[in-house]
């Protein structure tokens, strides 16, 4: 997939897995959970120890309808190092027009972490494809039906504040798609390896979400 196809999909599939867990080698079984609860975007954070080995592991191993990104990019260099192991998007929690221009030059999307209007607009004209509001939890739902008014032109996706049950919320409040980490990624359930835990999270929010989009209609 191209550029242009895999933003697509990001905003088809609505829900983005955030995951930071510290076991490595329970990654290939969290993942494939959440893909059999709905959940087939999963953003592999460079705070996971040897993400970019694991990054090339898994964009081998797994179905390849699941689409695999990276996470806490903070640097073109990062960048780089990811989508050649196999990243097919980049998520910075940061405004970086090198990370945006670095991941365009490798033909795939940029989604940088902005937090007030201006911000926001910067990254746009920058020609970040889907816009990361974070923290999203401090500003909540109603800044994104407040910023969306005057600027409809706008993909934000919230990360941070956003769970289980108001997945949906997020989306009808104007959101493209949502970022979910530690709401989806049950540590408990990790630790015990009960992995139907995560794939019950992952239906859970894609029914809420499809509940969201079809009350739009």
């Amino acid at each position: 997939m191209n550029r242009k196809e895999i933003v697509g999909e990001l905003l088809k599939r609505k829900a983005v897995a955030v995951i930071r867990i510290q076991q490595p080698e329970k990654l290939k079984k969290v993942i494939e959970a959440l893909y059999e609860g709905g959940i087939s975007v999963a953003e592999i954070t460079l705070t996971v120890p040897n993400a970019i080995q694991l990054i090339s592991k898994m964009s081998k191993e797994l179905s390849s309808d699941i689409i695999i990104g990276v996470g806490s990019v903070l640097n073109k260099v990062q960048a780089e190092e990811a989508v050649k192991a196999g990243a097919k998007y980049v998520v910075s929690p940061i405004l970086s027009k090198e990370i945006i221009d670095t991941a365009h030059k490798l033909d795939v999307p940029a989604l940088p972490g902005c937090f007030s209007p201006t911000e926001i607009q910067t990254a746009y004209e920058l020609g970040a494809d889907i816009i990361k509001v974070f923290p999203a939890d401090v500003v909540g739902m109603n800044f994104f039906k407040a910023v969306l008014a005057p600027m409809p032109h706008l993909k934000l996706m919230p990360t941070g504040g956003v769970s289980v049950e108001n997945a949906g919320e997020w989306i009808k409040a104007g959101a493209c798609a949502v970022g979910l980490g530690t709401a989806l990624l049950d540590k408990k359930a990790i630790q015990e390896e009960n992995y139907s835990k995560l794939a019950e999270n992952a239906s859970i929010i894609m029914k809420n979400i499809s509940n969201a989009i079809n009350s739009q209609k």
